[in-house]
């Protein structure tokens, strides 16, 4: 009798889950478990883009496909953990382009945000609302939503960046928009370095009331980067588990550089070893100088300069100086998103 009664209550439940799908419901209680999990579970994982293996990619690239062709010649970096996605994090997608010169990408504007770091060569331009920027090595360059922007080399030598956008995330919450401009470059309406001298000096214009919620300044050179992070590195450790870290700034709120993007330029000196924490929030780092060890859960990932190394959230993460100079790495990460929906924790790992 029981068997009969528990057959007959297998086949009522099987109608019963039927008659959910066809209305287009489904049962929490089926999936429960696997979605308030008592911690992150990233679906993306931790990875490292090797710049020996990257740089005769891009060059191969170039020299394979045109810039009217391809607009933005970029080999992207591909998370293993998000085969569906474009993406370096849930949330991220981050890719090295390369122009040669005489090239011009054309002016285009999305609504993702956008930022770039100069890799190798000096003398390509990027132009952000009728300002250009010529970029070096080293270089931080903003380039924030819904703003018309184009990059060219007029130098002798190709240049190569990093870009970082948060397509990803610009994606999942439907609020993707592009536009191209009518002529392949922007008009300029401003001098070189004009954001920099307005806002970058510790002054703004008193008679510009707009406060946006991205950095009015579009290029962070790299030599006042590198510069300060030297003057501190000479009295101060730093955090324990950063070191020397400066974040890149909006001038006129102190917050952020990018409304979903936070950026970094990080000192550890040599043969400094930091403590291993976590957070919520994915970072990409890329080597700038020296040599040095990102831990990840337990597995090293050894970086020179120009590797590219994605942590996701939740990871813990321990950096080390492996070599006889400083380190020093550029980083950007979704941090403004975590914290703007209260979203942020860090665990540190006792000794």
């Amino acid at each position: 009798m029981a068997e009969h009664a528990s057959a007959e209550s297998s086949a009522q439940r099987r109608i019963f889950y039927e008659s959910l799908v066809q209305q287009q419901l489904g049962p929490l209680w089926e999936i429960y478990a696997n979605t308030l999990t008592s911690t992150p579970t990233p679906r993306d994982v931790a990875y490292r883009w090797q710049w020996k293996d990257l740089r005769p990619l891009l060059y191969e690239a170039a020299r394979l496909v045109g810039p009217e062709e391809a607009e933005r010649r970029v080999l992207m970096l591909l998370n293993p953990g998000l085969p569906a996605l474009s993406a370096i994090t849930q949330t991220l997608y981050a890719g090295m382009q390369i122009i040669l010169p005489g090239e011009v990408a054309r002016s285009h504007r999305h609504s993702p945000n956008a930022l770039r770091f100069v890799v190798e060569g000096t003398g390509a331009f990027t132009a952000v609302n009728g300002e250009r920027t010529i970029m070096h090595p080293g270089d931080f360059v903003t380039t924030p939503t819904w703003v018309w922007h184009d990059h060219g080399n007029e130098a002798d030598s190709p240049v190569v960046w990093l870009d970082g956008l948060d397509m990803p995330f610009v994606t999942a919450v439907s609020a993707m928009f592009y536009q191209k401009y009518s002529e392949p470059q922007q008009p300029l309406t401003r001098p070189v370095g004009d954001s920099l001298a307005r806002y970058g000096r510790g002054f703004r214009p008193a008679f510009e009331s707009k406060e946006p919620s991205y950095s009015p300044i579009i290029s962070y050179p790299y030599a006042a980067a590198r510069s300060a992070l030297e003057t501190i590195a000479d009295t101060e450790t730093g955090s324990p588990y950063d070191g020397v870290l400066m974040q890149y700034l909006n001038p006129l709120t102190g917050g952020s550089v990018l409304p979903t993007m936070d950026a970094f330029l990080q000192w550890i000196s040599p043969g400094r070893v930091l403590k291993a924490h976590r957070h919520t929030g994915a970072t990409i780092y890329l080597g700038v100088q020296g040599h040095g060890v990102i831990e990840i859960d337990g597995q090293p990932y050894p970086w020179e300069p120009h590797d590219v190394i994605v942590v996701p959230s939740w990871s813990l993460h321990r950096h080390q100086n492996t070599g006889q100079e400083p380190a020093i790495l550029f980083s950007f990460s979704d941090l403004p998103i975590i914290k703007a929906f209260s979203l942020y924790r860090e665990e540190s790992i006792s000794e």
